[in-house]
């Protein structure tokens, strides 16, 4: 009896919870349906919402003169999945049309990239970049086996122009060098926030009425850089690298009344439209990283500091040796030549290390590193670039018994190419030294001007009246007399001063050297000061024939820039020559060859077949006499050596500006016009690539103003 009730207990326990668990279950829907249920929907859409990023446009940079020369960019990607579901061959065939309508090839061609590839393949590109009336057409098709794709990239219109000044952006969009780097949290802008819903399956769905944080849009740089400065800066530092067989060279131009880098260039050069294209080495800022012992064009420092303490007399004379040697403090200094008797002038304008040493040790230690630290040497310029090298001046409790003589001539101090730029500025500008600078002013979206930049005067270097005594010594310099005879430009006083140093390599000094240049012009009123530095040229290891060369040809070509100092030139110094210089016209179509040599008064023979000129002979540039003809080779090009929807500048110096409007026309560019008569520079360069719709800039002179141009400039 005892176990039978047991069992029955047990019986009535089990059934009691069995009642009990659906009672519960009842009791918990209704507490989750009556009782929380409003906050356990609110809850549940709270985790279904999410934000995703809108993201904030890259900001503009524009040179000087409002040309833009970084902006963004979107390609558009086609690709199919002809395994995608409800994809036919009809709409297979029906995007290949389409495509067709808008690229130039033909709808088979893009079959037969389908047919060709893998049969298990579900991603078929079919096309990198197309247009954007070609995307639009696509989207409207609605085929699930149609993939369209974005791509926004950085994109850079004038190619390598400029490399070193604008830098690069990484796949992020981020800046990696240059002023896209020193600038990249005003340029990048802020991402905005769209609220969005996500179901189980973690996709996401746009709502009407969903709150969004607009972005905050990237802010506009608008440079110092002078594009049609630059442009010529470029292409005659690369020119001179080449015919001097330097390793590589740097030069800087900059107006030393505000401190506005006008062209900044280094050769060799890259593109930063595709910037893991080359060595990263090409991707160095030379310009402002290269720390480097001067050599002669740091005898500024010694002439300014000897005549500000009143310890050399104009007219005294200096005995230099017979043998152009001397020896100091056990070390044997050497002038390039003997030089013999020489004045203060004289010192300068031949470059004897011997005079000069003898005048610096006149002065203290002391009074010589502070002027060099006055001139700007041992401190970054603070140049709104990065990577900016301080240089290297020793402090005078460092220096050993021979490191006055030897600083006074350029060796025992490492400089940068900026530094050298900002001294001389100083030396142009009357005494008073800027801060060198890249960007004019920051602007909004809108336009609204953000941050206005104003020159700033870092300090005097000397007395004005010590300044002006010592122009007409470096402008001897640049004369028939001076070691810079190479850089003169009849016409157009120059003021400056050669260096040749030997180089230091693993603390010992080698058989190689780096030769430069540093002047300013016209020196009545000096509106731009350069520095020109080849690394080991192989033509001559002097700067006065290698740099100041490629100085002469940039300033000659600046000055045909400038209005005013053009109207300054006596145009009767310009013989007018017989000679013609050879225009570029590699690579154009032959009615477009023809219309360049007919606006040139040349003739060709042809030889070969086909409709583009794939050879010439005299190569673009060199000179020939107006009699002579050109020997062209005609051929066919490759159809991708032009990007779609791009075309090639080409050379329009020497047209007037109907020819060149024509033929511009017909390449489906623009045309801006400054000033008329014959064509003598414009802007892009001959040979950039340009998106059609673009505008190409020309400048023009009237015959007898542009005939003393050409001359000058050839």
């Amino acid at each position: 009896m005892n176990e039978r009730t047991a069992i029955m207990g047990r019986m009535f326990l089990l059934l009691g919870l069995l009642f009990l668990l659906p009672a519960a279950i009842l009791l918990q829907i209704f507490r989750v349906n009556m009782l929380e249920g409003d906050g356990l929907k609110e809850l549940w859409s709270k985790q279904a919402i999410d934000t995703i990023p809108i993201s904030a446009q890259r900001g503009n940079i524009y040179d000087a003169n409002g040309s833009l020369l970084a902006t963004n960019s979107i390609n558009y990607k086609v690709a199919v999945d002809p395994h995608a579901p409800n994809t036919t061959r009809d709409h297979l065939n029906t995007i290949a049309n389409v495509l067709s309508e808008h690229t130039g090839r033909s709808a088979t061609h893009y079959q037969n990239v389908i047919k060709n590839s893998s049969s298990r393949s579900r991603y078929i590109v079919l096309e990198r970049s197309i247009p954007v009336s070609a995307y639009d057409d696509l989207s409207e098709l609605g085929y699930r086996g149609l993939i369209l794709e974005e791509e926004y990239r950085r994109n850079y219109n004038f190619g390598s122009l400029s490399a070193h000044t604008l830098g690069f952006v990484n796949h992020n969009i981020d800046g990696m060098s240059g002023l896209e780097n020193s600038y990249n949290t005003l340029l990048k802008g802020t991402n905005g926030l769209q609220q969005v819903r996500k179901d189980r399956n973690n996709r996401i769905f746009a709502y009407v009425g969903a709150p969004q944080k607009l972005p905050a849009q990237g802010l506009n740089l608008h440079t110092t850089i002078d594009a049609y400065i630059q442009a010529i800066t470029e292409e005659e530092l690369e020119s001179g690298i080449k015919r001097h067989m330097a390793k590589y060279g740097t030069a800087i131009v900059m107006d030393p009344k505000t401190g506005a880098i006008k062209a900044l260039a280094n050769y060799p050069t890259y593109d930063p439209n595709y910037p893991s294209s080359i060595d990263s080495e090409n991707r160095r800022n030379y310009a402002i990283s290269d720390m480097i012992e001067p050599g002669s064009t740091f005898k500024l420092v010694t002439a300014i500091a000897a005549v500000d303490q009143g310890v050399v007399n104009f007219d005294e004379i200096f005995e230099t040796p017979e043998n152009g040697r001397k020896v100091i403090h056990g070390q044997v200094m050497r002038d390039h030549d003997p030089l013999g008797d020489l004045d203060f002038t004289g010192v300068m304008a031949k470059s004897s290390n011997i005079a000069t040493s003898e005048i610096a040790m006149r002065l203290k230690p002391e009074t010589l590193y502070q002027y060099a630290r006055n001139m700007g040497f041992g401190t970054p310029t603070n140049i709104d670039l990065p990577n900016e090298m301080s240089g290297r001046l020793q402090r005078p409790y460092e220096w050993s018994s021979v490191t006055l003589p030897w600083m006074s001539i350029g060796y025992e101090v490492q400089v940068t190419p900026i530094q050298m730029v900002q001294a001389y500025g100083a030396f142009a500008n009357r005494g008073q030294m800027m801060r060198p600078y890249m960007v004019e002013k920051i602007t909004d979206e809108y336009g609204n001007v953000v941050e206005q930049t104003k020159p700033n005067m870092v300090r005097q270097i000397a007395k004005e009246s010590t300044i002006k005594k010592l122009l007409p010594v470096f402008e001897e310099v640049v004369s028939d007399s001076g070691t810079a005879e190479w850089a003169s430009v009849e016409g157009l006083r120059i003021a400056g001063k050669t260096g040749t140093a030997q180089k230091l390599v693993d603390g010992r000094y080698q058989a190689s050297y780096r030769a430069s240049f540093a002047g300013f012009f016209p020196v009545e009123d000096p509106e731009y000061v350069m520095f020109v530095l080849l690394d080991e040229p192989r033509t001559s290891i002097y700067g006065g024939f290698t740099a100041g060369s490629i100085f002469k040809e940039i300033a000659t070509r600046i000055a045909g820039l400038d209005d005013e100092i053009h109207r300054n030139l006596n145009s009767e110094n310009f013989e007018i020559a017989d000679s013609k210089v050879v225009p570029r016209i590699e690579g154009l179509h032959r009615e477009d060859a023809q219309l360049l040599l007919k606006s040139n008064n040349l003739t060709a023979n042809y030889s070969g077949s086909g409709e583009y000129i794939i050879e010439q002979q005299p190569a673009s540039g060199e000179k020939i006499n107006g009699n002579s003809s050109i020997k062209v080779k005609l051929g066919s090009m490759e159809a991708d050596s032009i990007p779609d929807g791009f075309a090639e500048i080409p050379d329009l110096r020497e047209m007037n500006m109907r020819q060149a409007t024509t033929l511009l026309l017909s390449r489906g560019l623009e045309i801006e016009t400054i000033g008329s008569g014959t064509i003598y520079t414009q802007f892009p360069r001959a040979g950039d690539l340009m998106r059609k719709g673009r505008t190409v800039t020309v400048r023009g002179k009237a015959q007898t103003m542009e005939r003393a141009t050409v001359v000058a400039t050839n």
